[in-house]
């Protein structure tokens, strides 16, 4: 009978180890249904395909974009006249249309705020926090560094996980740079496109995929920024804490590519060129899956203050303008 009794109980334990084992692996292969906000920028679309062609050559599996909401600058002419053509391509490639936020949160896990315009960000993001949602939000992730805090401040209270970086953050040999590939990284140049949107604050609009980069290699604890600026170029200088000096040249002329060099004590390293989206689209899977943000909120803040203090320092002709002023001045309370 004892015999029995243990024979029925080692079954017992076989089958709730293997029940066990299967739900691990569904929730492992689970596919996350994503909903995008915004389709005003090339980014949306090529998001999407990623995630949900699987024959596509940088597919990225885990996710499937279900649902967008079209709706996304109001006014800036670049972002609302692609809108209509990128509503028909997401309808043909089998995504439902919805005509609102809240229509949107109801079918998904988690969303991309692709919305090229920075400044309704705060707007948009609001729900998506309510309702608990993990969110990627593109760059610029606001129109104001004001702004940028304030979305951080309440996704905090609201314990909703936030995720914001430009693609370059994974150019090529980026990551490698700060992860030792060149020992202690001991300063970086960088340089990127920096076409200008008056609505915006100069480097927000597209400088940042270049500063991105700077601060991907170079780290945070810059304390210093001063910015010398023509019609067709920028030159900003961020000296951090520990000495080190980082530039990045914005370019509005000529070649504008996406590049750079770093400097450690073991070598000297070209990172670039762009390595497309598939490496952030990898880490924005990761993220929706973990909740765990790859880019820490202070660390992209400061990328904000970094161009914003730049603004500040064109605005003064040149002169040096603190980081941490300007990050005060935008309300931030260490």
């Amino acid at each position: 009978m004892k015999r029995l009794v243990k024979l029925n109980s080692l079954l017992m334990l076989a089958l709730i180890s293997c029940f066990a084992s299967a739900d691990a692996q569904e929730k492992e292969t689970k596919i996350l249904r994503i909903g995008i906000i915004g389709l005003d920028t090339s980014h949306a679309p090529a998001f999407a395909k990623v995630l949900n062609d699987s024959s596509h050559a940088s597919h990225v599996p885990g996710c499937k974009v279900v649902a967008a909401y079209p709706k996304g600058s109001p006014d800036i002419e670049s972002s609302t006249s692609r809108v209509a053509g990128y509503t028909k391509l997401f309808e043909e490639m089998g995504i439902e249309i919805v005509d609102s936020i809240p229509a949107l949160l109801l079918k998904v896990d988690a969303v991309l705020l692709e919305t090229n315009d920075g400044r309704p960000h705060l707007e948009q993001v609001r729900p998506v926090l309510k309702a608990g949602k993990p969110v990627f939000i593109d760059k610029p992730i606001a129109g104001s560094l004001s702004d940028a805090i304030t979305i951080f401040a309440e996704a905090e209270e609201l314990g909703v996980p936030v995720f914001s970086a430009s693609s370059l953050r994974y150019i090529k040999f980026g990551q490698e740079v700060r992860d030792g590939l060149i020992g202690e990284v001991t300063g970086a140049d960088t340089y990127s496109p920096a076409s200008l949107e008056a609505t915006h604050p100069d480097l927000f609009w597209y400088g940042i995929h270049g500063v991105e980069a700077l601060f991907t290699v170079m780290g945070p604890g810059c304390e210093e920024v001063t910015r010398v600026t023509s019609k067709d170029y920028d030159l900003v200088v961020g000296k951090w804490k520990d000495g080190r000096i980082g530039t990045f040249r914005g370019l509005r002329a000529g070649s504008r590519g996406y590049g750079g060099t770093a400097f450690g004590t073991k070598g000297t390293k070209v990172i670039g060129p762009y390595a497309g989206y598939a490496p952030l689209v990898a880490e924005i899977v990761t993220f929706f899956q973990t909740g765990k943000a790859p880019v820490s909120k202070e660390e992209t803040l400061e990328i904000y203050a970094f161009m914003e203090a730049a603004d500040e320092s064109k605005r003064q002709g040149g002169k040096p303008v603190s980081v941490q002023e300007v990050m005060q001045k935008a309300g931030w309370k260490e």
